[in-house]
């Protein structure tokens, strides 16, 4: 360092350091689960990618963007949006107004298409005139609200 006196400049062999503790090792990264800020589903982090490629059968360098992960206390589940699978809450309403234009236009169809009730629904449903119906239970939902079947358990 140089420093500058009254006009004399002159050198410091080592600057002075005062005060600071001794370096410490880096703590351990903290596991993935249990943490509430991943309770929601979230995109599949570098070092749960493996994992979540194997789970699912695919190729670890094309499975990304694909997939998410969410902690179900200190489990870490997956789901993969492959087929037009719903990772996100599921629609467990009785009345949606896709399946109501749908009837008003279509009377008397005995299935509405996921085009129209969109694919989070967990409903057969069906017009009975131009009224939707929500027929029988299609897709079962877990505690926090997710379609269960669509969510494997990471090892």
């Amino acid at each position: 360092m140089r420093f500058l006196a009254t006009g004399i400049s002159f050198l410091l062999a080592a600057p002075i350091v005062i005060g600071l503790a001794p370096a410490r090792p880096a703590a351990a990264a903290e596991p993935y689960c249990p943490n509430r800020a991943h309770a929601t589903p979230g995109e599949v982090p570098a070092d749960l990618m493996a994992a979540f490629a194997a789970a699912f059968q695919l190729d670890a360098t094309s499975a990304g963007g694909a997939g998410f992960v969410r902690c179900v206390g200190p489990k870490v589940m997956a789901c993969y949006t492959g087929a037009n699978l719903n990772c996100f809450k599921a629609d467990t309403r009785r009345a949606l107004p896709g399946a109501t234009a749908w009837c008003h236009d279509h009377p008397g169809s005995k299935g509405i298409p996921m085009a129209a009730t969109g694919h989070a629904t967990i409903y057969d449903w069906s017009c009975k005139g131009r009224r939707a119906v929500a027929g029988k239970i299609v897709a079962a939902v877990d505690p926090q609200g997710y379609e269960a079947g669509n969510w494997r358990e990471l090892p």
